[in-house]
């Protein structure tokens, strides 16, 4: 028997209690254009305990019944749903998020591994055999954008294929690799009429695939560029002419470590960063290129 995510009765308080909305956060919210979504990935932390969550929580409880909370804190209006990477998710799992959610929130959900990986990884993430099913179109609609349009609705915001590490040896390769993106993209139906909002990114870990011929692939297919701000991949200016080239079109960016911590893998930057209850190593550079880049696309002033 699946377990319940949800109280048998209306009237039953919440498992995870919002914190009390920051005045001045709410100021702040009320005056960003509603075209601006912010959130982050994922949402099961519990040192956001005073600034998310009322209290302490267990990050398996949050797992489950946080994400509620989350969105109401009032800079909050979309998260990145970093678990389908790991394993596809079906439709009723995307409708359950959709339901602890506001009409207004939107959703950015991470295609498959087995999609966008070209490897098959064992539990450490050591690669041991080559995908089949990498950047395959049928895979992409059928463990990912069916499901995720499905449970989701009008609250998908954006389906971000973030393409993995190539193998080095692939690296030379990839005026093939930029054709297969292009017909998985072009395999993508029309979303608009159930998610008016959503848009189809595409995020790589590789700055071989910056291409002309790449950028040509996205704007084809109506598809646009996830800006990623990683370690591995150029600096955010050095990635802006690409959104200049497919303009105009929205800004899908997600931040990820300090540019110095590109060695660090995912485990030890949880180590370094826990629990993530307050800014730990600033990156000014990055975040003012970033507020600059977003005011020119929303037109804020």
């Amino acid at each position: 028997m699946q377990e319940s995510l949800f109280a048998d009765s209306d009237d039953a308080p919440p498992a995870v209690s919002a914190a009390a909305p920051d005045p001045a956060l709410s100021t702040l919210a009320a005056e960003l254009p509603s075209s601006l979504r912010l959130g982050t990935s994922s949402w099961n932390y519990p040192g956001w305990a005073g600034t998310v969550w009322e209290r302490d929580y267990p990050a398996a409880l949050l797992s489950r019944e946080g994400l509620g909370a989350y969105a109401r804190h009032p800079l909050f209006r979309t998260v990145s749903v970093d678990r389908s990477f790991y394993r596809p998710l079906t439709a009723e799992q995307f409708s359950a998020y959709a339901l602890q959610v506001p009409e207004d929130f939107r959703f950015v959900v991470k295609a498959p591994g087995q999609v966008t990986d070209a490897l098959v990884r064992d539990a450490a993430g050591k690669g041991k055999q080559i995908n089949p099913d990498f950047l395959d179109p049928g895979a992409a609609q059928r463990d990912f954008v069916e499901p995720a349009l499905a449970g989701l609705g009008q609250k998908l915001g954006a389906l971000v294929f973030q393409v993995s590490p190539l193998p080095h040896s692939w690296l030379g390769q990839m005026s093939g690799l930029i054709a297969r993106l292009h017909q998985l993209l072009q395999a993508i139906p029309e979303l608009r009429a159930s998610a008016p909002d959503a848009v189809v990114a595409v995020e790589v870990r590789d700055p071989h695939w910056l291409t002309p011929a790449f950028t040509e692939a996205l704007r084809d297919t109506g598809a646009t560029y996830c800006m990623g701000l990683h370690a591995k991949m150029p600096p955010i200016a050095e990635q802006l002419p690409i959104l200049r080239a497919l303009w105009p079109g929205p800004l899908v960016c997600r931040w990820n470590l300090h540019p110095r911590h590109g060695a660090f893998g995912y485990e030890e930057a949880r180590r370094q960063y826990a629990p993530f209850d307050r800014i730990v190593d600033a990156d000014i550079d990055t975040r003012e290129a970033l507020a600059r880049a977003v005011a020119g696309i929303g037109r804020i002033r």
